[in-house]
């Protein structure tokens, strides 16, 4: 080969390796100028199910951000499936930051325990944006029930030993936290899912299912009214927003804690800038003290977290979840 030849192959080398910089600043620039004019039209915010604290929160906080940008948020929820339906839908979303998603423990965590064939990766199809809320779900019961604590409630269950509780779907927080008492008491209780938490408060208020492990906001009304009775929050601690409500290790089960949480995903494809955007306009709705106060009234408390934050948050509950449900062998009804 000729030393012209060898300078003419070194200068395309040259070239392909500047072109490359060159398009990795090029979509560098891109997506900052994306950021800069996003958004320019709708945002579509999915959550889980009418009556659920998903459709709350994406109500909620779509109305804010709605607000602060002068864009329409509509609210789309999709339930059934433990909140994978929406999940999926969010994934395979073009990555521009106008699909959005409120997740949690059932379409983020159990999912991939419970259906073998899921359509998409939790980790790797989805990113986070912000955390939204955290919580607490309550041990309630149907009024018919002659119990007023979790003792006189085991007492009664043992006996009777046919109770079904309900959950807002496979693979939910009220889901796992049923199995979790059943484990760590010995009680039998038959599962039964329902789509949506507001479902399952359906089912208990018509006394089709006798129990429920469900968020204080699907069921703050009928908590006050007296029309369903609260027994224990599902941490080892009291919660804030419900004071009068005896933890979990009052109720003499220390080994049950199952926090309620909810974040804010969008397709793993949106640019960081993007994603900065919507952090940074999240945070600051959710940090402000009217937003916290309204928050802890209805039963759930206002927090948020970097994206990172919020991913490592995600597999850390993988990690956790993972082999209870599968020592438990909870299992999609």
């Amino acid at each position: 080969m000729s030393k012209s030849v060898t300078k003419i192959m070194l200068l395309l080398g040259h070239l392909k390796k500047w072109k490359k910089i060159f398009l990795f600043f090029l979509l560098m620039l891109c997506g900052h100028i994306c950021a800069q004019e996003y958004p320019n039209k709708p945002i579509r915010i999915f959550g889980h199910g009418p009556g659920s604290t998903a459709d709350y929160l994406s109500r909620l906080v779509g109305q804010k951000l709605s607000e602060k940008w002068g864009q329409p948020v509509i609210v789309d929820n999709r339930a059934g499936a433990g909140g994978t339906v929406p999940a999926d839908i969010v994934a395979k979303a073009p990555g521009d930051g106008y699909t959005l998603f409120i997740g949690h423990a059932g379409p983020m965590v159990s999912a991939l325990v419970l259906y073998p064939n899921l359509p998409y990766d939790p980790v790797k199809d989805l990113v986070g944006i912000s955390m939204i809320a955290s919580g607490v779900t309550v041990m309630m019961v149907h009024p018919s029930i002659p119990a007023n604590t979790v003792s006189e409630f085991l007492q009664y269950a043992k006996k009777r030993n046919d109770l079904n509780f309900s959950s807002a779907g496979n693979g939910t927080i009220s889901h796992l936290t049923g199995e979790l008492f059943k484990q760590v008491t010995g009680v039998n209780m038959m599962h039964i899912p329902y789509k949506s938490a507001g479902a399952g408060l359906t089912a208990l208020l018509a006394n089709e299912t006798q129990v429920s492990f469900l968020s204080p906001v699907t069921a703050a009304a009928q908590l006050k009214t007296g029309k369903l009775k609260a027994l224990m929050v599902s941490t080892t601690d009291r919660f804030p927003g419900l004071p009068e409500v005896p933890s979990s290790s009052e109720a003499g089960l220390a080994g049950l804690d199952a926090r309620l949480w909810f974040g804010l995903f969008t397709s793993a494809k949106t640019s960081k800038a993007v994603i900065q955007k919507l952090n940074q306009d999240v945070s600051e709705i959710l940090n402000r003290p009217e937003m916290k106060e309204l928050f802890l009234k209805q039963g759930i408390q206002a927090v948020s977290s970097s994206p990172e934050s919020l991913d490592n948050f995600v597999k850390t509950e993988i990690k956790r979840w993972t082999p209870i449900i599968k020592n438990a062998n909870i299992q999609a009804d």
